[in-house]
């Protein structure tokens, strides 16, 4: 019905009815945003593991905080898995969590801000203090029409940050601060939005955060932090524009002013969450030891680069990488660790999203692994087969052989099964797609619970 509803009315209807939902939710639960200091996360990619580093650090620092990712939720010493299948959640779902992170104590709320979410008005009811930036590459195309809405949509948290009032808590006012990955090609668009304070954090440009000499290891990955704590606005603007040379003050306030830093998760994709977690540290006045020591105990992400605990002589690790980007970054991670062999078991979502990119992910796999198997993933209302081919059609493309070394399982855990028994010495066992998500969503808004974790050590035991 509510499809039926989203088809039929005029979209000006539609969004006057988010509008008024959010409205109404905001009144029904106090304006508890009003009460918070709140920090917004929207990019592609690495915004869960980013909320939660941020999480971190303020907890590290003595605050109670309160997050909502798509891996996890938090509210104080309270902390659960994303049972919802929602990045964002709905309206009044929000703003329920919100009053409820009020009620706790919190006095900090880290919200990740999906492109779909603001597209619905989620972020409505929200005064957002803080936007933080990670990075853009296509997904939800179809979803928002191309990539420039896609873009605008993210933008849409910027510009609703910088018109909402700054607030009075405690007698501070609390200024809006835009943080943004400057080694992006698409930061300089969020970083036009009007805030108070701009920091930029980077591995490759020039940036108010910049990490030098990045050591990605099988235990966890070390940099250096440079600051510029002097440098203007102007003159890092100057840096990242035309000219290709930093300006003599900039580079005078980058000498000094190096931190070491490590963390246990792995990979340069991580080398960014990192950074931007200290970006919004630095903006909260948080002492530069409190931020090493909340890196250093972070364990990682459920869902995010997981390893599997086995008995067995090869490995199996399971992470999200719904989409190109984040499973190329995945497979070059991978590269330090010279696995024998790699299966893949993967899928692609229905619902509208990007069917595009099936085919892509069929040949990502394909180049990668040396065993394919494309299973059930999310169909929604789409026919699951459909997507199962047409994802396993790029990996033929790509030098894969059906039944030889590319497989087509239809059944989740028959897929797993059938990895797990490809497995030998020093090989390893790869799930992505899902990872710690607790329901596949198929037709007819029916939810099957799942998780991938919890497969994966059901068969290992048998």
């Amino acid at each position: 019905m509510k499809q039926l509803v989203k088809k039929f009315l005029p979209a000006f209807i539609l969004s006057w009815y988010h509008k008024i939902l959010a409205l109404f939710a905001m009144i029904l639960y106090g304006f508890p945003s009003n009460k918070l200091t709140v920090i917004g996360v929207t990019g592609t990619n690495g915004k869960s593991t980013t909320v939660n580093l941020i999480g971190k650090i303020l907890e590290e620092s003595g605050l109670k905080v309160g997050w909502a990712s798509t891996a996890n939720f938090k509210i104080a010493e309270k902390e659960w898995l994303n049972d919802k299948k929602m990045t964002m959640l709905g309206r009044m779902q929000t703003q329920k969590f919100l009053s409820q992170v009020v009620k706790a104590g919190c006095q900090y709320a880290i919200i990740e801000t999906s492109s779909e979410g603001i597209k619905q008005y989620r972020h409505w009811g929200i005064n957002y203090d803080a936007a933080v930036f990670t990075n853009l590459t296509p997904e939800h195309l179809e979803a928002h029409g191309g990539f420039e809405n896609y873009k605008k949509a993210k933008g849409e948290l910027f510009n609703h940050l910088s018109k909402k009032a700054r607030k009075q808590i405690n007698n501070k006012t609390i200024p809006k601060i835009i943080i943004a990955n400057a080694d992006d090609e698409h930061a300089d668009y969020f970083l036009s939005f009007p805030a108070d304070k701009k920091i930029t954090y980077s591995i490759n440009n020039k940036s108010d955060v910049q990490a030098e000499n990045v050591e990605i290891k099988q235990n966890g990955t070390d940099f250096h932090v440079s600051r510029l704590p002097r440098a203007s606005r102007a003159e890092l603007d100057e840096s990242r524009g035309s000219t290709p040379a930093p300006s003599e003050a900039l580079e005078r306030s980058r000498k000094g002013a190096v931190e070491g830093y490590h963390v246990a998760i792995i990979g340069e994709v991580n080398v960014y969450n990192a950074l931007a977690a200290i970006a919004v540290a630095k903006s909260q006045n948080i002492d530069e030891q409190i931020i090493k020591n909340a890196l250093e105990k972070f364990q990682g992400m459920p869902g995010r680069f997981e390893w599997i605990e086995t008995n067995k002589n090869f490995k199996v690790m399971v992470d999200y990488a719904p989409e190109p980007e984040s499973m190329k970054k995945l497979y070059e991670t991978l590269k330090i660790f010279q696995f024998k062999k790699i299966i893949h078991v993967l899928g692609s979502c229905g619902g509208g999203r990007d069917a595009s990119r099936r085919p892509i992910l069929g040949k990502l796999s394909a180049q990668n692994a040396e065993y394919v198997i494309v299973t059930n993933e999310d169909p929604y209302d789409d026919d699951p087969q459909k997507i199962i081919d047409d994802v396993a059609q790029g990996a033929i493309d790509n030098g894969k052989i059906l039944n030889q070394n590319l497989f087509k399982i239809l059944d989740r855990r028959e897929a797993i099964k059938k990895a797990l028994s490809l497995a030998q010495a020093g090989d390893l066992v790869l799930i992505t797609g899902k990872a710690c998500e607790q329901y596949i969503c198929v037709a007819h808004g029916k939810k099957i619970p799942w998780d991938d974790r919890k497969v994966v050590r059901e068969l290992l035991k048998t």
